[in-house]
Protein backbone atom coordinates (compact mmCIF):
# COMPACT_ATOMS: atom_id res chain seq x y z
CA UNK A 1 0.00 0.00 0.00
CA UNK A 2 1.48 3.43 -1.14
CA UNK A 3 0.88 5.66 1.62
CA UNK A 4 0.32 8.82 -0.62
CA UNK A 5 -3.07 6.99 -1.53
CA UNK A 6 -3.72 5.53 2.24
CA UNK A 7 -6.11 6.98 4.58
CA UNK A 8 -4.23 7.68 7.09
CA UNK A 9 -5.54 11.26 8.87
CA UNK A 10 -2.14 12.11 11.32
CA UNK A 11 -1.67 14.63 13.56
CA UNK A 12 1.36 16.55 14.87
CA UNK A 13 -0.26 18.05 18.22
CA UNK A 14 -1.68 15.85 20.90
CA UNK A 15 -5.28 16.10 20.98
CA UNK A 16 -6.54 18.01 23.76
CA UNK A 17 -9.17 15.83 25.01
CA UNK A 18 -6.80 12.43 24.94
CA UNK A 19 -6.26 11.88 28.65
CA UNK A 20 -4.02 8.83 28.21
CA UNK A 21 -1.19 7.66 26.02
CA UNK A 22 -3.30 4.92 24.32
CA UNK A 23 -5.85 7.29 23.14
CA UNK A 24 -3.46 10.42 22.03
CA UNK A 25 -1.38 8.16 20.13
CA UNK A 26 -4.77 6.65 18.26
CA UNK A 27 -6.04 9.87 17.56
CA UNK A 28 -2.26 11.35 16.15
CA UNK A 29 -2.17 8.15 14.14
CA UNK A 30 -4.88 8.64 12.63
CA UNK A 31 -6.19 5.06 13.84
CA UNK A 32 -9.81 6.57 15.03
CA UNK A 33 -11.66 9.77 14.99
CA UNK A 34 -14.65 10.40 17.79
CA UNK A 35 -18.23 9.69 16.08
CA UNK A 36 -19.70 11.38 19.49
CA UNK A 37 -18.89 10.76 23.04
CA UNK A 38 -17.45 7.03 23.72
CA UNK A 39 -18.51 6.00 20.45
CA UNK A 40 -15.25 6.08 17.56
CA UNK A 41 -14.55 5.41 14.31
CA UNK A 42 -12.63 2.90 12.59
CA UNK A 43 -10.37 4.12 10.10
CA UNK A 44 -7.90 1.59 7.90
CA UNK A 45 -4.87 2.01 10.44
CA UNK A 46 -6.87 1.15 13.49
CA UNK A 47 -9.62 -1.38 11.79
CA UNK A 48 -6.35 -3.61 10.74
CA UNK A 49 -5.35 -3.91 13.99
CA UNK A 50 -8.54 -4.66 15.26
CA UNK A 51 -9.08 -7.26 12.60
CA UNK A 52 -5.63 -8.82 13.23
CA UNK A 53 -6.65 -8.85 17.08
CA UNK A 54 -9.94 -10.37 15.87
CA UNK A 55 -8.51 -13.38 14.58
CA UNK A 56 -6.09 -13.96 17.14
CA UNK A 57 -8.87 -14.21 19.28
CA UNK A 58 -10.92 -16.43 17.00
CA UNK A 59 -8.40 -19.13 16.29
CA UNK A 60 -7.51 -19.87 20.05
CA UNK A 61 -11.25 -19.74 20.64
CA UNK A 62 -11.58 -22.45 17.51
CA UNK A 63 -8.82 -24.10 18.73
CA UNK A 64 -10.43 -24.91 22.32
CA UNK A 65 -13.28 -26.56 20.80
CA UNK A 66 -15.47 -23.34 21.02
CA UNK A 67 -18.14 -22.71 18.04
CA UNK A 68 -18.73 -19.17 16.19
CA UNK A 69 -22.07 -17.82 15.66
CA UNK A 70 -23.44 -14.37 15.66
CA UNK A 71 -26.54 -12.76 17.86
CA UNK A 72 -28.20 -9.71 17.26
CA UNK A 73 -27.53 -6.55 18.48
CA UNK A 74 -30.91 -5.45 19.25
CA UNK A 75 -32.33 -7.59 22.10
CA UNK A 76 -36.24 -7.79 23.37
CA UNK A 77 -36.64 -6.69 26.95
CA UNK A 78 -38.52 -9.64 27.87
CA UNK A 79 -35.74 -12.21 27.64
CA UNK A 80 -34.37 -9.92 30.11
CA UNK A 81 -37.54 -9.41 32.40
CA UNK A 82 -37.48 -13.38 32.36
CA UNK A 83 -34.01 -13.78 33.89
CA UNK A 84 -34.47 -10.77 36.43
CA UNK A 85 -31.97 -8.67 34.90
CA UNK A 86 -33.68 -6.10 32.98
CA UNK A 87 -34.14 -3.75 36.19
CA UNK A 88 -31.08 -4.53 37.70
CA UNK A 89 -28.99 -3.67 34.78
CA UNK A 90 -28.93 0.18 35.45
CA UNK A 91 -29.08 2.92 33.27
CA UNK A 92 -26.05 1.54 31.27
CA UNK A 93 -28.60 -0.33 29.44
CA UNK A 94 -30.17 1.46 26.41
CA UNK A 95 -33.28 0.78 26.40
CA UNK A 96 -35.26 0.96 23.00
CA UNK A 97 -38.85 1.32 22.42
CA UNK A 98 -39.56 -0.02 18.55
CA UNK A 99 -42.60 1.44 16.15
CA UNK A 100 -45.10 -1.59 17.17
CA UNK A 101 -44.04 0.29 21.25
CA UNK A 102 -42.31 -3.58 22.13
CA UNK A 103 -39.69 -3.01 24.36
CA UNK A 104 -36.38 -3.70 23.26
CA UNK A 105 -32.71 -3.12 24.07
CA UNK A 106 -29.10 -2.61 22.88
CA UNK A 107 -27.21 -6.02 24.30
CA UNK A 108 -24.69 -5.34 26.48
CA UNK A 109 -24.16 -8.60 27.09
CA UNK A 110 -25.32 -11.88 25.37
CA UNK A 111 -26.55 -13.97 28.60
CA UNK A 112 -30.23 -14.08 28.07
CA UNK A 113 -30.95 -14.60 24.31
CA UNK A 114 -27.72 -17.63 24.09
CA UNK A 115 -29.77 -19.11 26.96
CA UNK A 116 -32.81 -18.84 24.63
CA UNK A 117 -31.33 -20.17 21.58
CA UNK A 118 -30.28 -23.56 23.51
CA UNK A 119 -33.71 -24.31 25.88
CA UNK A 120 -35.18 -24.65 22.24
CA UNK A 121 -32.35 -26.22 20.95
CA UNK A 122 -30.69 -28.69 23.77
CA UNK A 123 -32.92 -31.11 25.19
CA UNK A 124 -30.55 -34.23 25.63
CA UNK A 125 -27.31 -34.66 27.94
CA UNK A 126 -26.32 -35.86 24.45
CA UNK A 127 -26.68 -32.64 23.36
CA UNK A 128 -24.10 -31.13 25.82
CA UNK A 129 -21.01 -30.15 26.53
CA UNK A 130 -21.48 -27.04 23.63
CA UNK A 131 -19.29 -23.57 23.86
CA UNK A 132 -20.73 -21.21 21.59
CA UNK A 133 -19.15 -17.54 20.96
CA UNK A 134 -19.53 -14.51 18.95
CA UNK A 135 -17.87 -11.43 17.98
CA UNK A 136 -20.22 -8.55 17.85
CA UNK A 137 -20.48 -4.31 18.40
CA UNK A 138 -22.22 -3.95 21.81
CA UNK A 139 -23.25 -0.94 23.65
CA UNK A 140 -23.01 0.03 27.50
CA UNK A 141 -23.87 4.00 28.24
CA UNK A 142 -21.20 5.08 30.69
CA UNK A 143 -22.27 7.95 32.47
CA UNK A 144 -18.69 9.31 31.73
CA UNK A 145 -17.10 7.46 28.81
CA UNK A 146 -13.16 8.49 29.12
CA UNK A 147 -9.77 7.41 27.55
CA UNK A 148 -10.83 6.91 24.51
CA UNK A 149 -11.37 3.01 23.19
CA UNK A 150 -10.21 2.20 26.65
CA UNK A 151 -13.67 3.01 28.34
CA UNK A 152 -16.19 3.79 25.43
CA UNK A 153 -20.19 3.40 25.14
CA UNK A 154 -19.57 1.06 22.16
CA UNK A 155 -16.99 -1.80 21.66
CA UNK A 156 -16.17 -4.73 19.88
CA UNK A 157 -16.46 -8.08 22.27
CA UNK A 158 -16.06 -11.43 21.55
CA UNK A 159 -17.96 -13.24 24.19
CA UNK A 160 -18.72 -17.23 24.07
CA UNK A 161 -21.49 -19.32 26.34
CA UNK A 162 -20.48 -23.06 27.51
CA UNK A 163 -23.02 -25.51 28.39
CA UNK A 164 -22.59 -28.44 30.19
CA UNK A 165 -24.88 -31.70 32.23
CA UNK A 166 -22.87 -31.20 35.48
CA UNK A 167 -20.45 -28.80 37.59
CA UNK A 168 -17.36 -30.75 36.99
CA UNK A 169 -17.64 -31.21 33.10
CA UNK A 170 -18.50 -27.08 33.39
CA UNK A 171 -15.50 -26.74 35.72
CA UNK A 172 -13.42 -27.96 32.60
CA UNK A 173 -15.40 -25.76 30.67
CA UNK A 174 -14.29 -23.12 32.21
CA UNK A 175 -10.37 -24.04 31.95
CA UNK A 176 -10.57 -24.67 28.49
CA UNK A 177 -11.19 -20.75 28.22
CA UNK A 178 -8.64 -19.96 31.08
CA UNK A 179 -6.25 -21.49 28.96
CA UNK A 180 -7.11 -20.39 25.40
CA UNK A 181 -7.07 -16.87 26.99
CA UNK A 182 -3.53 -17.06 28.49
CA UNK A 183 -2.56 -18.25 25.17
CA UNK A 184 -4.71 -15.60 23.34
CA UNK A 185 -2.99 -12.54 25.05
CA UNK A 186 0.63 -14.34 24.97
CA UNK A 187 0.17 -14.07 20.64
CA UNK A 188 -0.81 -10.53 21.09
CA UNK A 189 3.09 -9.98 23.10
CA UNK A 190 1.04 -9.52 26.30
CA UNK A 191 1.34 -10.76 29.78
CA UNK A 192 -2.15 -11.23 31.47
CA UNK A 193 -2.52 -11.89 34.93
CA UNK A 194 -5.00 -14.39 35.98
CA UNK A 195 -6.53 -12.65 38.67
CA UNK A 196 -9.07 -13.91 41.43
CA UNK A 197 -12.05 -11.24 40.80
CA UNK A 198 -15.70 -9.76 41.63
CA UNK A 199 -18.32 -11.11 39.56
CA UNK A 200 -20.20 -8.34 39.28
CA UNK A 201 -23.64 -8.08 36.77
CA UNK A 202 -22.77 -10.91 35.36
CA UNK A 203 -23.10 -13.14 38.48
CA UNK A 204 -21.95 -16.29 39.35
CA UNK A 205 -19.08 -18.12 42.18
CA UNK A 206 -16.00 -18.37 39.97
CA UNK A 207 -14.56 -15.58 38.24
CA UNK A 208 -11.21 -14.22 36.77
CA UNK A 209 -10.29 -11.41 34.88
CA UNK A 210 -7.09 -11.17 32.90
CA UNK A 211 -5.09 -8.10 33.65
CA UNK A 212 -2.22 -6.69 31.83
CA UNK A 213 0.36 -4.33 34.03
CA UNK A 214 0.13 -0.85 33.01
CA UNK A 215 0.26 2.57 35.25
CA UNK A 216 -2.76 3.51 33.16
CA UNK A 217 -5.10 0.80 34.69
CA UNK A 218 -8.42 1.88 36.43
CA UNK A 219 -7.78 -1.21 38.81
CA UNK A 220 -5.20 -1.62 41.80
CA UNK A 221 -3.75 -5.15 41.65
CA UNK A 222 -1.88 -7.29 43.50
CA UNK A 223 0.38 -10.52 42.61
CA UNK A 224 3.49 -12.23 43.37
CA UNK A 225 5.99 -11.67 41.07
CA UNK A 226 6.72 -15.29 39.61
CA UNK A 227 3.58 -15.11 37.72
CA UNK A 228 4.94 -12.53 35.68
CA UNK A 229 7.44 -14.95 34.29
CA UNK A 230 5.24 -17.65 33.53
CA UNK A 231 5.74 -19.14 29.90
CA UNK A 232 2.45 -19.51 27.90
CA UNK A 233 3.22 -20.85 23.92
CA UNK A 234 6.48 -23.15 24.88
CA UNK A 235 4.43 -26.20 24.65
CA UNK A 236 1.15 -27.30 23.58
CA UNK A 237 -2.26 -27.05 25.12
CA UNK A 238 -4.39 -30.49 24.85
CA UNK A 239 -8.26 -29.37 25.67
CA UNK A 240 -9.51 -32.25 25.93
CA UNK A 241 -6.93 -33.57 28.51
CA UNK A 242 -8.85 -32.86 31.71
CA UNK A 243 -6.49 -33.32 34.70
CA UNK A 244 -3.50 -31.35 32.40
CA UNK A 245 -6.01 -28.63 31.93
CA UNK A 246 -6.42 -28.55 35.28
CA UNK A 247 -3.00 -28.65 36.13
CA UNK A 248 -2.01 -25.44 34.15
CA UNK A 249 -5.33 -23.05 35.89
CA UNK A 250 -3.84 -24.73 39.21
CA UNK A 251 -0.34 -23.25 38.40
CA UNK A 252 -1.53 -20.11 37.19
CA UNK A 253 -3.67 -19.43 40.25
CA UNK A 254 -1.43 -21.00 42.92
CA UNK A 255 0.63 -17.81 43.40
CA UNK A 256 -1.29 -14.99 44.58
CA UNK A 257 -2.72 -12.82 42.23
CA UNK A 258 -6.29 -10.24 42.78
CA UNK A 259 -7.80 -7.26 42.04
CA UNK A 260 -8.46 -4.77 44.49
CA UNK A 261 -12.31 -6.46 45.39
CA UNK A 262 -10.57 -9.52 46.28
CA UNK A 263 -7.42 -8.53 47.75
CA UNK A 264 -6.37 -10.75 50.91
CA UNK A 265 -4.25 -8.02 52.85
CA UNK A 266 -2.67 -11.05 54.91
CA UNK A 267 -1.88 -13.34 52.09
CA UNK A 268 -0.08 -10.81 50.19
CA UNK A 269 2.18 -9.78 53.16
CA UNK A 270 3.17 -13.07 53.54
CA UNK A 271 5.03 -12.87 50.34
CA UNK A 272 8.27 -12.02 51.09
CA UNK A 273 8.94 -8.63 49.63
CA UNK A 274 10.95 -8.62 46.83
CA UNK A 275 8.25 -10.93 45.01
CA UNK A 276 5.01 -8.12 45.61
CA UNK A 277 3.66 -6.08 42.64
CA UNK A 278 1.83 -3.80 43.61
CA UNK A 279 0.17 -1.96 40.54
CA UNK A 280 -2.08 -0.51 38.47
CA UNK A 281 -4.08 -2.79 35.25
CA UNK A 282 -6.17 -3.05 32.96
CA UNK A 283 -8.31 -5.83 32.37
CA UNK A 284 -9.01 -7.26 28.63
CA UNK A 285 -10.60 -10.23 29.60
CA UNK A 286 -12.87 -11.68 32.07
CA UNK A 287 -14.22 -15.86 32.55
CA UNK A 288 -17.38 -16.63 35.36
CA UNK A 289 -18.69 -20.01 35.62
CA UNK A 290 -22.35 -19.09 37.21
CA UNK A 291 -24.10 -22.39 36.71
CA UNK A 292 -28.09 -22.42 36.96
CA UNK A 293 -28.42 -18.20 37.22
CA UNK A 294 -29.84 -17.92 33.86
CA UNK A 295 -30.75 -21.46 32.75
CA UNK A 296 -33.35 -22.10 35.49
CA UNK A 297 -35.31 -18.74 35.51
CA UNK A 298 -35.40 -19.36 31.73
CA UNK A 299 -36.18 -22.91 31.64
CA UNK A 300 -33.03 -24.08 29.67
CA UNK A 301 -33.20 -27.97 30.96
CA UNK A 302 -31.80 -30.90 29.65
CA UNK A 303 -32.44 -35.05 30.42
CA UNK A 304 -30.08 -36.76 32.15
CA UNK A 305 -28.83 -40.44 31.12
CA UNK A 306 -31.77 -41.43 33.77
CA UNK A 307 -34.08 -38.86 32.65
CA UNK A 308 -34.72 -36.30 35.08
CA UNK A 309 -34.91 -32.85 33.34
CA UNK A 310 -32.08 -30.78 35.31
CA UNK A 311 -31.10 -27.13 34.31
CA UNK A 312 -27.98 -26.97 32.25
CA UNK A 313 -24.99 -25.34 33.58
CA UNK A 314 -23.14 -22.44 31.70
CA UNK A 315 -20.41 -19.89 32.04
CA UNK A 316 -19.84 -16.95 30.01
CA UNK A 317 -16.26 -15.50 28.73
CA UNK A 318 -15.56 -12.30 27.77
CA UNK A 319 -12.48 -10.44 25.69
CA UNK A 320 -12.59 -6.87 25.02
CA UNK A 321 -11.03 -6.60 21.13
CA UNK A 322 -11.36 -2.86 20.89
CA UNK A 323 -10.13 -2.48 24.47
CA UNK A 324 -7.22 -4.65 23.32
CA UNK A 325 -6.15 -2.27 21.18
CA UNK A 326 -5.62 0.80 23.80
CA UNK A 327 -4.61 -1.72 25.97
CA UNK A 328 -1.68 -3.09 23.66
CA UNK A 329 -0.60 0.22 22.82
CA UNK A 330 -0.68 1.16 27.04
CA UNK A 331 1.57 -1.69 27.39
CA UNK A 332 4.17 -1.00 24.00
CA UNK A 333 4.25 2.45 23.16
CA UNK A 334 7.82 4.75 23.76
CA UNK A 335 8.71 8.65 23.56
CA UNK A 336 8.00 8.74 19.66
CA UNK A 337 4.93 6.33 18.96
CA UNK A 338 3.53 3.14 19.07
CA UNK A 339 5.59 -0.16 19.15
CA UNK A 340 3.53 -2.67 17.75
CA UNK A 341 4.20 -6.22 18.39
CA UNK A 342 4.53 -7.74 15.12
CA UNK A 343 1.40 -10.28 15.15
CA UNK A 344 -0.90 -7.65 15.48
CA UNK A 345 0.63 -4.36 13.68
CA UNK A 346 -1.36 -3.69 10.80
CA UNK A 347 1.76 -3.89 8.48
CA UNK A 348 4.67 -5.54 9.06
CA UNK A 349 7.05 -3.14 6.92
CA UNK A 350 7.29 0.53 6.59
CA UNK A 351 8.94 1.52 3.16
CA UNK A 352 10.35 4.42 3.38
CA UNK A 353 11.90 5.94 -0.21
CA UNK A 354 13.92 9.36 0.66
CA UNK A 355 13.59 10.25 -2.62
CA UNK A 356 10.65 9.41 -4.87
CA UNK A 357 11.75 11.85 -7.01
CA UNK A 358 15.09 10.16 -7.87
CA UNK A 359 14.71 7.47 -10.51
CA UNK A 360 17.13 4.92 -8.75
CA UNK A 361 15.13 5.24 -5.79
CA UNK A 362 12.04 5.05 -7.07
CA UNK A 363 12.84 1.46 -9.16
CA UNK A 364 14.53 0.23 -5.99
CA UNK A 365 11.79 0.79 -3.45
CA UNK A 366 8.98 -0.64 -6.19
CA UNK A 367 11.32 -4.14 -6.66
CA UNK A 368 11.79 -4.14 -2.73
CA UNK A 369 7.48 -3.22 -2.68
CA UNK A 370 6.85 -5.76 -5.21
CA UNK A 371 9.46 -8.71 -3.65
CA UNK A 372 7.99 -8.32 -0.19
CA UNK A 373 4.35 -8.43 -1.17
CA UNK A 374 5.19 -11.34 -3.42
CA UNK A 375 6.64 -13.03 -0.39
CA UNK A 376 3.19 -12.04 1.19
CA UNK A 377 4.78 -9.64 3.51
CA UNK A 378 2.45 -6.37 4.20
CA UNK A 379 3.86 -3.08 2.86
CA UNK A 380 3.22 0.53 3.73
CA UNK A 381 5.44 2.35 1.30
CA UNK A 382 6.25 6.04 1.68
CA UNK A 383 6.47 7.35 -1.34
CA UNK A 384 5.27 11.00 -0.35
CA UNK A 385 6.76 13.98 -1.26
CA UNK A 386 8.04 14.99 2.01
CA UNK A 387 10.79 15.58 3.84
CA UNK A 388 13.22 12.94 5.52
CA UNK A 389 12.69 13.70 9.06
CA UNK A 390 8.85 13.84 8.35
CA UNK A 391 8.41 10.05 7.13
CA UNK A 392 10.67 9.11 9.90
CA UNK A 393 8.18 10.63 12.15
CA UNK A 394 5.36 9.36 10.95
CA UNK A 395 6.69 5.57 10.91
CA UNK A 396 7.74 6.06 14.13
CA UNK A 397 4.45 7.02 15.25
CA UNK A 398 2.51 4.40 13.61
CA UNK A 399 4.88 1.63 15.39
CA UNK A 400 5.38 -0.97 12.42
CA UNK A 401 7.89 -3.29 13.36
CA UNK A 402 10.55 -2.73 10.81
CA UNK A 403 11.56 0.06 8.83
CA UNK A 404 13.41 -0.20 5.64
CA UNK A 405 14.86 3.03 3.80
CA UNK A 406 15.73 3.39 0.86
CA UNK A 407 17.96 6.53 -0.28
CA UNK A 408 20.04 7.36 -3.00
CA UNK A 409 23.85 7.64 -0.92
CA UNK A 410 23.05 4.23 -0.19
CA UNK A 411 21.88 3.10 -2.78
CA UNK A 412 25.22 4.49 -4.29
CA UNK A 413 27.06 1.97 -1.92
CA UNK A 414 24.69 -1.23 -2.85
CA UNK A 415 22.72 -0.99 0.19
CA UNK A 416 19.47 -0.05 2.06
CA UNK A 417 18.98 0.46 5.95
CA UNK A 418 16.91 -1.86 7.84
CA UNK A 419 15.44 -0.98 11.34
CA UNK A 420 14.19 -2.88 14.39
CA UNK A 421 11.42 -0.39 15.47
CA UNK A 422 11.21 -1.95 18.97
CA UNK A 423 14.81 -1.56 19.89
CA UNK A 424 16.07 1.15 17.81
CA UNK A 425 18.72 -1.73 16.31
CA UNK A 426 20.05 -0.47 12.70
CA UNK A 427 21.78 -2.47 9.70
CA UNK A 428 22.84 -1.34 6.48
CA UNK A 429 22.52 -4.25 4.21
CA UNK A 430 22.25 -5.08 0.85
CA UNK A 431 18.49 -5.55 -1.08
CA UNK A 432 19.03 -8.99 -1.03
CA UNK A 433 20.18 -9.54 2.51
CA UNK A 434 17.22 -6.98 3.53
CA UNK A 435 14.71 -8.79 1.69
CA UNK A 436 15.77 -12.11 3.35
CA UNK A 437 15.81 -11.06 6.65
CA UNK A 438 12.08 -9.72 6.01
CA UNK A 439 10.75 -13.07 4.33
CA UNK A 440 12.25 -15.55 6.39
CA UNK A 441 10.73 -14.22 9.79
Amino acid sequence: MRLSSYFMPTLKENPSEAQIVSHRLMLRAGMVRQASAGIYSWLPLGFKVLKRIEQIVREEQDASGAQELLMPTIQAADLWKESGRYDDYGKEMLRIVDRHEREMLYGPTNEELITDIVRHSMKSWRDVPKNLYHIQWKFRDEVRPRFGVMRGREFLMKDAYSFDLTKEAARHSYNKMFAAYLRTFARMGLKAIPMRADTGPIGGDMSHEFIILADTGESQVYCHRDIVDFDVLGSAVDFDDVAALQGIVDRWTAPYAATDEKHDIEAFAAIPADKRIEARGIEVGHIFYFGAKYSKPLGAMIARPDGELVPVEMGSYGIGVSRLVGAIIEASHDERGIVWPEAVAPFKVGLIDLRPADAACAAAADRIDGALRAAGVEVLHDDRDDSPGAKFATMDLIGLPWQLVVGPRGLAQGVVELKQRRTGERQELSIESALARLTLR
